[in-house]
């Protein structure tokens, strides 16, 4: 749906800008003036960003919810406390809640145009919001959901910073062998070569590998095409994403850290839509929407349907070789005590704890254990060189 800008006089006399979304000039002008404006100009915004491409912030989306969470308490309407949030949004953010506001006041629901726009509102908020809007709680439904969204945030960012070092390091590392191999060696080995010395065989081996990669120095960019091309597959498509996420599963050390990562973020996400009001099956409905990873999802839509069909929680979850052992065992306790939300936000909080010690530990070992290949392979050219120096010394003496 198209935005525009427009300029109109109130009732009181006064001048308004503002901005909206229609299907067309002439369906909003009659909404301004129903509204009471009299509208002087209305233009189509050249900076239209409706386009389901546009990609919003994460922090711009929990700014706004964080408004509507204060401004619905203070008395305001959801239409005003839409544009009021939107007015210091980005604009691909800006458009869409403008797009909701025309939405809910043409009779949808909150969460049916909060719903319309899914490539920035996950199915798990969308839920948060449809039963705070049941409960007609919605100030604390938008508060739960800038809570989750800080959450999430944070968690990011912290494993984020853990995993910079190791990645500089490889890329730097990496560059180093480069810049050894196509440049620095061949000048040894043309060095060397004049001297007619005979050369230590792992010499021979290192100046040969030099050579061949100075030959076939196209290889190098196929690589890193090659590379891209599968991350873009992995990234990209259902199968790529599965087979991505099984790989993960299936490594040694990362399979662990995976698993309480999965575990942290479907326990957070049920506990939140348990908390606005919604059932257990609504609930598990919305996570398995809301989760990314496709091993996750098709585990929580087997829990789903083990929860339906009669069954606990907890042995629903236990069935699963998705998440961990700890995580059926919680649940179990909080099925057990009746306060089964608050378990599960607590087993939320004790994974995400796990998750970020976890990768402190994945890059406490990762650090060194590049230092040491990086090294060897630094320390094995210059022993190959020394050797080879100290053989042709004699000769060029004599």
């Amino acid at each position: 749906m198209p935005g525009f800008e427009y300029r109109a006089i109130d009732r009181a006399g006064r001048r308004a800008r503002g901005e909206a979304v229609a299907i067309d000039a002439a369906t909003l002008q009659r909404e301004l003036e129903q509204r009471g404006l009299t509208v002087l100009d209305v233009a189509e915004r050249s900076d239209n960003a409706t386009r389901a491409g546009d990609r919003v912030p994460h922090a711009a989306l929990e700014d706004a919810m964080r408004a509507l969470a204060a401004l619905l308490p203070a008395g305001m309407a959801i239409g005003q406390s839409l544009d009021a949030a939107g007015s210091t949004s980005p604009p691909a953010l800006r458009a869409r809640l403008l797009d909701i506001r025309a939405r809910v006041e043409r009779g949808e629901s909150l969460a049916t145009a909060f719903a319309a726009h899914g490539d920035v509102f996950s199915p798990a908020m969308v839920g948060i919001i449809r039963a705070g809007e049941r409960a007609g709680d919605l100030d604390a439904a938008f508060a739960r959901l800038a809570d989750q969204l800080e959450r999430q945030g944070a968690l990011r960012a912290r494993l984020l910073s853990a995993a910079i070092y190791p990645a500089l390091l490889a890329v730097v590392g990496g560059a180093a062998v480069l810049v050894l191999l196509l440049f620095v060696l061949p000048r040894f080995a043309a060095l060397l070569g004049d001297t007619g010395a005979a050369l230590p065989t792992s010499t021979r081996l290192l100046l040969g590998a030099a050579s061949a990669a100075r030959r076939n120095w196209f290889i190098f960019p196929v690589l890193a095409l090659a590379a891209t091309a599968l991350g873009a597959w992995l990234r990209l498509t259902a199968e790529g994403r599965r087979a991505w996420a099984r790989t993960l599963l299936t490594l040694p050390l990362v399979g662990a850290f995976r698993r309480e990562t999965l575990a942290a973020e479907c326990a957070r996400l049920i506990a939140v839509l348990l908390k606005s009001g919604a059932s257990l099956i609504s609930a598990l409905d919305d996570a398995a929407l809301s989760v990314a990873d496709p091993l996750a999802r098709e585990a929580l839509v087997r829990v789903r349907e083990r929860v339906r069909a009669g069954g606990t929680l907890h042995g629903a979850i236990a069935e699963e070789s998705v998440f961990p052992p700890l995580l059926a065992s919680l649940v179990a306790t909080g099925e057990e005590a009746g306060r089964l939300q608050d378990f599960l936000g607590k087993a939320a909080e004790l994974f995400e704890v796990r998750t970020e010690r976890g990768a402190q530990r994945l890059v406490a070992i990762a650090e060194p254990a590049m230092i040491v290949l990086f090294g060897a392979m630094v320390g094995l050219v210059a022993l190959s060189l020394l050797q080879a120096i100290y053989g042709v010394n004699p000769a060029a003496l004599r």
